[in-house]
């Protein structure tokens, strides 16, 4: 078995403009499934894509790729500082389903590290819904410690 070429490509302004309709009704599904409604979901939405793509385009200081699997579109990576340029945030990844269970996602991951370390992070922090608990144990197998938690119980 060969190991598959992954690369970071960034995308340009034209295919940021195509993702960024998938991605955020992505992240409004991921949102209602952790038990946002479905205004406080679309809400969220629109909050992350006026402060992160104000007229459609990414906001300076941020990159976003298209992860290529031996040339193939394999997902997206996501990643750029919070409000502390020290600390990065991976702000969205994503492999496309029948890209995943081949390391992909943990290449993808190191690889971002790579990038937030070139830009002089200290640190690199994410967001990940409880229920994608494939995504847990992969950031936990790659280092990354919780550092905050919060919970619900439905009434």
């Amino acid at each position: 078995m060969t190991t598959p070429d992954i690369r970071l490509v960034p995308k340009s302004d034209e295919a940021t403009a195509a993702w960024l309709p998938i991605a955020m009704a992505a992240y409004e599904a991921a949102r209602m499934r952790a038990g946002d409604t479905p205004e406080q979901a679309a809400e969220a939405r629109k909050l992350s894509e006026q402060q992160f793509f104000p007229g459609g385009r990414l906001v300076a200081g941020h990159f976003l790729f298209t992860v290529e699997v031996d040339g193939e579109d394999a997902g997206w990576l996501w990643i750029g500082p919070s409000s502390d340029a020290s600390s990065w945030w991976v702000w969205d990844v994503a492999v496309h389903e029948r890209f995943r269970g081949r390391g992909i996602g943990r290449a993808t991951m190191l690889l971002a590290e790579d990038v937030a370390r070139s830009q002089g992070a200290a640190s690199i922090r994410l967001n990940v819904f409880a229920y994608n608990t494939p995504a847990i144990r992969l950031y936990d197998e790659l280092g990354y410690e919780t550092a905050s938690m919060h919970k619900q119980k439905l009434l």
